[in-house]
């Protein structure tokens, strides 16, 4: 489903392009005015990237779908894939999609928060109630946010998808309150969102190391925990080292899809119409292949005897939400603010 934001660049776009087309058929000597004219699709090799690896549903029920969708369509598109940050960390690539030498990025709101701080409020922890919620908001309450990204980056937010919650998972340390997290070295993503995250959660003792050093770092006791999507978790290796997971679900883990203006700029208009309505269409699907997954991870570590899982009824999630809420209502202010209490008055 398209968004609003999307029809309304998807409009602007079009203009563009019809315009340039029509300055190079004058230039070649056709009626610039002939109402026959089509727009032609020119041979086009689109980059994607992401942190994500080839494990992932982001990456096989997402990007690799985008891929195979485009180029079966025969109007020009070549896609080239690369996961597992081989294009460089989210911070060396983001300038890259600016200047249009990565064409697709997906990335998370407090990683783009770097450049453009009024997003990230979308990676509070507990912003979003459940994945509805955020879809919700990206259909109906992200307009002004992603048009100030935008106007402030050069870079369009197309969609999101969805890449799993967000839970804890440690070394034999139970969590079932706030409280529980009192001095517990839990790893942390290194940006000021997160690390405020981790304080509205009764994190005390944030470690923040780069995620290439997440497994060592836990390996050796540095941090007894960590806290990802469980598809990332196990994806990542990371339960050979943990073992207790806790389905406090505080993050609905949203992956940006990213498009820069210098990337719209050399597609036809049936290339960028087709290039959108497939990231969209590949949202629900997404969305599926990552709950199955997530599901299938967790049938494994329930009945295996090593592992613990902590399920919601065991957890006082009042308390988590609660407490996070009363942080960031405080912890944020002005536009912030403002932008925080929309996105929560989005809730059903």
């Amino acid at each position: 489903m398209a968004t609003a934001r999307s029809t309304r660049r998807g409009i602007l776009i079009a203009s563009v392009v019809t315009t340039a087309g029509l300055i190079i058929s004058a230039c070649s000597g056709t009626p610039s005015g002939d109402p026959s004219e089509e727009s032609v699709n020119e041979e086009v090799t689109i980059s994607v990237a992401t942190s994500q690896n080839e494990e992932t549903p982001n990456y096989y029920c997402g990007v690799e779908l985008l891929k195979e969708r485009l180029e079966e369509a025969d109007i020009g598109f070549t896609v080239e894939l690369f996961p597992a940050s081989q294009l460089g960390p989210d911070a060396d690539r983001f300038p890259l999609v600016q200047a249009g030498d990565i064409d697709i990025d997906l990335q998370g709101a407090s990683a783009l928060s770097a450049t453009y701080e009024p997003i990230g409020v979308v990676d509070a922890a507990y912003a979003f109630d459940d994945v509805d919620h955020a879809f919700k908001f990206i259909d109906e309450g992200s307009a002004e946010l992603f048009d100030g990204f935008h106007s402030a980056t050069g870079v369009n937010i197309v969609d999101g998808w969805f890449f799993g919650s967000r839970t804890f998972t440690t070394k034999d340390v139970e969590v079932h309150d706030p409280e529980d997290l009192a001095g517990v070295p839990i790893r942390f993503p290194n940006s000021p969102q997160f690390l405020a995250n981790a304080a509205a959660l009764g994190v005390t003792n944030p470690v923040s190391v780069a995620v290439e050093e997440v497994y060592t770092a836990l390996q050796q006791g540095i941090a007894v925990g960590q806290e990802n999507p469980i598809v990332a978790t196990h994806s990542s290796s990371y339960d050979e080292v943990l073992n207790t997971v806790i389905l406090n679900n505080h993050n609905v883990g949203i992956h940006w899809i990213l498009v820069s203006d210098k990337t719209y700029e050399k597609l036809s208009e049936e290339q960028t119409a087709l290039l959108e309505k497939t990231i969209h269409e590949i949202r629900p699907e997404n969305r599926t292949c990552v709950e199955e997954a997530t599901e299938e991870i967790l049938d494994d570590y329930r009945s295996d005897s090593n592992f613990t899982v902590i399920e919601q009824d065991d957890i006082d999630m009042d308390a988590f939400i609660d407490q996070a809420e009363s942080y960031f209502e405080d912890f944020y202010k002005g536009d912030a603010l403002e932008s925080y209490k929309a996105l929560r008055a989005l809730a059903d």
